[in-house]
């Protein structure tokens, strides 16, 4: 059985701060690091427990080098750093995986329920949406994974995002490690997060997979709104695409995979 792990920071139990995610303030980051890779690990552990014979970590949060190696289960190998690939930070998933599974992750940009919110960069991008609906981060690259017939199976992260996971497919185990409230966060006990992981992705593995895929909409309505006009305006010269309004443009297209291509060539 072979298995995805799209790992990120801002959704690791505990975390309020973007110091803490930024290897530039290691005072800050390094135990967020290790948190991160304690709970990615837990995950990979739960999997093995329940079938898993390969497992393929993608380092996806920031420079893509946060995970300790040699902290992960011997099973896992790992995607670090950015290839520049329209998969982005489920790169290297495709068809052969029976699985994926999101690990810290975030609400999407513009929510009262992570104070560090955001969809893709929190300096240029206010919000994605697809067909009127707004992205996050999960949402953007489940899809992606569905494209190829990977269903989400398991997802960890603030208390937001797994009210949205719910919303999308009640079928995918979630766990919540942070609520946000401004400024603020409420964190669960980092030892009693990877009790609750391993519980989530233990419950996972018993289910059904296939009902974790999720749905992608035949007619694709995308849009990215930035923070300045002047990017909008750049990324309205991507064929097909075209500025909605001077900070949002917007790109229509029936094949998701092009989605995910003009999202990589826009931002």
């Amino acid at each position: 059985m072979k298995i995805f792990i799209s790992a990120d920071i801002e959704g690791i139990t505990g975390i309020g701060h973007w110091n803490e995610t930024d290897k530039a303030f290691p005072n800050e980051y390094s135990w967020f690091q290790k948190q991160m890779t304690a709970e990615v690990a837990v995950a990979a552990e739960a999997a093995v427990a329940g079938g898993a014979t390969e497992i393929l970590i993608k380092d996806a949060h920031d420079s893509g080098r946060n995970l300790i190696l040699d902290e992960l289960p011997v099973i896992c190998k790992v995607v670090r750093g950015w290839a520049g690939h329209p998969l982005s930070m489920v790169q290297e998933v495709d068809e052969s995986f029976d699985a994926i599974m999101f690990v810290g992750y975030h609400s999407r940009a513009g929510q009262n329920t992570n104070t560090l919110a955001h969809t893709m960069s929190s300096s240029r991008i206010a919000r994605m949406t697809l067909n009127g609906q707004d992205m996050s981060e999960f949402y953007l690259h489940g899809l992606a994974a569905s494209y190829y017939g990977v269903p989400s199976i398991f997802v960890s992260g603030d208390e937001g995002l797994c009210s949205e996971v719910a919303q999308h497919n009640s079928n995918i185990q979630t766990v919540a490690t942070i609520r946000g409230e401004g400024s603020s966060v409420i964190s669960e006990h980092p030892s009693r997060t990877l009790k609750m992981i391993k519980a989530g992705v233990t419950k996972a593995f018993a289910g059904d997979f296939s009902k974790g895929l999720l749905n992608i909409p035949k007619n694709l309505e995308f849009s990215i709104e930035f923070k300045k006009h002047q990017e909008a305006y750049r990324a309205s010269f991507y064929p097909g695409a075209s500025l909605l309004n001077p900070v949002t443009v917007g790109f229509k297209t029936e094949d998701y995979y092009e989605v995910l291509r003009f999202n990589l060539f826009a931002y």
